[in-house]
């Protein structure tokens, strides 16, 4: 067993995970001997070349409770044939199989909170399936030598609730060049991640029917279908561009050419309420000012640096009010993506790691 190796465990397939190569190639860096895994899917893409070592586990299922159960049995005997110094679960969904193994091997164990995980919109109205998740949680986080998750909101309540230190450790984007648009042809406003329930897209598309521009949906999900369809009945197709998802070195080249960037969430869980999502981080990134809904962790950097428009609600005028102000008064425009500048220098994954780094490395 390498002194300094880590094993990361997720259940996607890897490809489009930008959160989790820039955690791995952070740590392999610092000399640790990293390897991700992940799921293998019938449409996965031939993985990208890392520093990194990547695995992925084919699997008979493909979702639900069958999918969990069988990837945690797959992922438990491949960690206990292959030994690491450090076993991390990477949300709920692994930390069975990732707590198992470490304690068969001696591995120190530790928990990495993408999102809160008992309180996302597809558990939170499942009552059952919420109560079988809390039950993991309470049995296995508070076993772990180490805990982080990815907003100080999040920290606090674990930090309550089990009386440990959890930090934080947020999911800043690396330092990008920005292109500054000249004439921002086409104009568009840009969503960017997944077309799920609770990201306020159904609103969005609504608004859209008094706006004099068009809306690019990056990405695919569960309602992707449905999203469509109401484009369709409402007659909007040539204002909303469906794209699927695209890989991150496009999606870089679409977010800087984006006028407006768009982060709506409705509150269908605490892990909605108290996230700080890639998309809002990736558009101040890109110099590009943004309409976010007011949640916590929003409001904590808008207050500071007053990257975008906070809205309160997701009603239809509330959202085109907003995007209708960034659109006409040309000076709030150019003061906000000002400030976009001055805060992508401090919001930097470059800052972030060093933490990181720390806390893998006080574990020897």
């Amino acid at each position: 067993m390498p002194a300094r190796s880590i094993i990361l465990a997720v259940t996607n397939d890897l490809t489009y995970d930008q959160r989790m190569q820039r955690i791995c190639t952070s740590l392999t860096g610092a000399g640790y001997d990293v390897t991700l895994i992940g799921r293998e899917r019938d449409r996965s893409l031939p993985l990208d070349h890392f520093s990194f070592r990547q695995v992925r586990l084919r699997c008979w299922f493909d979702s639900g409770k069958l999918f969990y159960l069988e990837y945690n049995v797959r992922l438990f005997f491949y960690l206990l044939f292959h030994r690491y110094a450090i076993i991390c679960a990477i949300d709920l969904d692994t930390i069975v199989a990732c707590y198992y193994a470490a304690m068969l091997s001696g591995a120190k164990r530790v928990y990495d909170a993408h999102e809160y995980f008992p309180e996302v919109p597809e558990v939170v109205r499942r009552p059952r399936i919420r109560a079988v998740w809390q039950w993991v949680e309470r049995t296995y986080v508070p076993r772990m030598d180490l805990i982080y998750s990815t907003t100080q909101s999040i920290s606090e309540i674990f930090q309550k609730t089990y009386k440990k230190e959890v930090a934080t450790i947020r999911n800043l984007p690396l330092t990008q060049s920005v292109t500054m648009a000249a004439d921002h042809t086409p104009r568009y406003l840009l969503y960017q991640g997944a077309l799920n329930e609770g990201r306020g897209l159904e609103h969005l598309i609504e608004a859209m029917a008094d706006l004099d521009i068009e809306l690019w949906l990056v990405g695919d999900g569960d309602i992707t279908a449905q999203l469509r369809e109401q484009v369709a009945q409402a007659g909007r197709q040539h204002k909303v561009k469906f794209t699927g998802y695209v890989k991150p070195a496009d999606l870089r080249q679409i977010t800087a050419g984006a006028f407006i960037g768009i982060n709506l969430l409705e509150m269908k869980g605490l892990s909605y309420y108290y996230s700080l999502a890639n998309k809002f981080l990736d558009y101040i990134q890109a110099g590009v000012p943004q309409v976010c809904i007011g949640f916590p962790e929003y409001k904590r950097i808008n207050d500071q640096y007053h990257v975008g428009l906070l809205v309160e609600n997701l009603e239809k005028d509330t959202i085109k009010n907003a995007l209708t102000r960034l659109m006409e008064d040309k000076d709030l425009y150019a003061k906000v993506r000002e400030n976009c500048l001055v805060c992508r220098r401090d919001l930097t994954w470059e800052n972030e790691e060093k933490k990181l780094i720390a806390l893998y490395d006080r574990l020897y």
